[in-house]
C-alpha cells in the first residue's frame, strides 16, 4: 500500500515522549521532517529529546504535562498548536501498566491507570478535535496494547483500560467520517520499554515466565507502524494495527 515518509510541514504531538514508544515515535517523525511537540511528566527527559531533535536539524518543543490532569492535557495540545500553527497528528501514547491480582490490589494503581490510559486519551483528543476539524482533518493515533485484545493473568484492570480505548477509538472514527480526521488504534504486544518496570516486584515474580524465550518488539518497530498509518493517502484509513513478537504466545 503506498504511503509517504515525508512529513515536512506537518505538526505531530506525542504524549509519553520521555522514553520507549513515545520517544521513538517523536524521533521518527522528526527525521521524516515533522515539527514535534513532546509531552511527559519528566521535564528533563523531553527537554533533552527536544535538544537532540534540534541538534539533528529538526524542530521540537517540550511541554511538561501529566495527561491524566485535564488542564495539563489541554495546555499541551493548545501549546503545540500555538507554537506551530496547526496540529496534524496526535499520538496518544502515554500509559502505565500496573499488573497484579484484583483482590488486595492497591486501588491507587487502578486510579492511575484509568487517569492516564483512559482519561489522558480522552482529554487530549477532546482538545485536539476542534483544532483538526478547523484545518480540514488530521490523524489521531491511540497506542493501546495486545492487552486490549487478549486477557492475561493479573491484567484485569490494565486490560479494562485498553479494551476501553479500543471502543473509544471506533466510536471516534465513526463520529469523524465527514471531518477528515482519521483514527488509528495501535496494539503492540510485548515491547522492550520501561513499562514493565512499573510492575510490583512480587507480581513480576509471579508472571515472569509467561514470556520466557520471547524476543520482544523494539520501540522503533511500533514507531514504524505509527508512521505507516499516518502516511497513508487521504482516502485510506488504517483503523487498527496489531503487532506482536513473532514467537509470542499472546
Amino acid at each position: 500500500m503506498p504511503g509517504v515518509r515525508d512529513f515536512s510541514g506537518k505538526v505531530v504531538a506525542v504524549t509519553g515522549a520521555s522514553s520507549g514508544i513515545g520517544e521513538a515515535t517523536a524521533l521518527a517523525f522528526a527525521r521524516a521532517g515533522a515539527s514535534v511537540a513532546l509531552a511527559a511528566r519528566r521535564t528533563e527527559r523531553i527537554e533533552a529529546l527536544a535538544a537532540r531533535i534540534a541538534g539533528d536539524g529538526g524542530e521540537a518543543i517540550a511541554i511538561t504535562a501529566d495527561v491524566g490532569d485535564e488542564s495539563q492535557a489541554n495546555a499541551f495540545v493548545r501549546g503545540a498548536h500555538e507554537r506551530f500553527g496547526r496540529l496534524d497528528v496526535l499520538v496518544n501514547n502515554a500509559g502505565v501498566m500496573l499488573l497484579g491480582p484484583i483482590e488486595g490490589a492497591p486501588t491507587e494503581e487502578w486510579r492511575r491507570m484509568i487517569d492516564v490510559n483512559i482519561m489522558g486519551v480522552l482529554y487530549c483528543t477532546h482538545a485536539a478535535l476542534p483544532l483538526m476539524r478547523g484545518q480540514g482533518g488530521g490523524d489521531i493515533i491511540n497506542v493501546s496494547s495486545v492487552g486490549g485484545r487478549v486477557l492475561g493473568r493479573y491484567s484485569g484492570v490494565y486490560s479494562l483500560t485498553k479494551f476501553g480505548i479500543g471502543a473509544f477509538s471506533e466510536a471516534l472514527r465513526q463520529e469523524n467520517l465527514a471531518t477528515g480526521i482519521r483514527v488509528t488504534l495501535i496494539e503492540p504486544g510485548r515491547v522492550e520499554t520501561e513499562l514493565r518496570t512499573h510492575v510490583r516486584e512480587e507480581v513480576i515474580r509471579e508472571i515472569g515466565g509467561a514470556f520466557a524465550g520471547v524476543e520482544p518488539l523494539e520501540a522503533d518497530d511500533v514507531a514504524e507502524a505509527i508512521l505507516y498509518a499516518a502516511g497513508q493517502p487521504k482516502h485510506v484509513s488504517i483503523s487498527e494495527i496489531l503487532l506482536r513478537p513473532s514467537n509470542s504466545p499472546m
